[in-house]
């Protein structure tokens, strides 16, 4: 087996990220094939944020399509002193963090300012440039929001608010930028 290790890179205290995701609705929502699947454009989305955690997939329904997760911060989330407070994870495609004592922050406003990204590169570029993103990168990704099918009748959507948790919180990205700063 090839283990890839990922290390957090080390950051200073202090929001590193101010700004919230944008999303409109989209310029262009022509479905896209990838494969099997038909992706329907809900919203375009740029995201800047610090990865929180990352998580690779190759053998659930998804992975074909996703074969990455990000859990991504921004606002007080992007700070190593607020992130130093939290056990981070990701299995099965959720997102979980567990505090210690107390929570650094607000429980709402870590869920507010913090997501698990289905990730969906456009093509072999972005697939490379998501696989050299670490743990601790400050990362801009610009895409669409999407609705995935298939003939059988699978189906995957994304979330279109920040306000949500839970099963069908999670946002399902077509990447077709990646910027990240290490």
């Amino acid at each position: 087996l090839n283990w890839l290790v990922h290390r957090p890179i080390a950051r200073a205290d202090g929001t590193l990220v101010g700004a919230d995701p944008v999303q409109t609705a989209p310029r262009d929502a022509t479905p896209v094939t990838r494969g099997d699947y038909t992706l329907k454009p809900l919203a375009d989305y740029t995201i800047e944020a610090r990865v929180l955690s990352r998580e690779d997939y190759s053998l659930d329904a998804g992975s074909a399509l996703s074969p990455t997760d990000f859990a991504l911060g921004w606002q007080r989330m992007s700070d190593s002193a607020v992130i130093a407070q939290l056990d981070i994870s990701q299995s099965a495609r959720f997102y979980t963090y567990r505090w210690r004592s107390e929570p650094p922050l607000p429980p709402q406003d870590i869920m507010r300012s913090s997501a698990n990204v289905h990730l969906i590169p456009a093509d072999a570029g972005v697939r490379r440039s998501l696989d050299r993103v670490r743990v601790g990168t400050l990362v801009t990704l610009r895409g669409q929001l999407v609705e995935a099918t298939r003939a059988d009748g699978w189906r995957w959507t994304s979330s279109l608010t920040r306000e949500d948790d839970g099963a069908g919180a999670c946002e399902l990205m077509l990447v077709r930028e990646v910027e990240r700063r290490d």
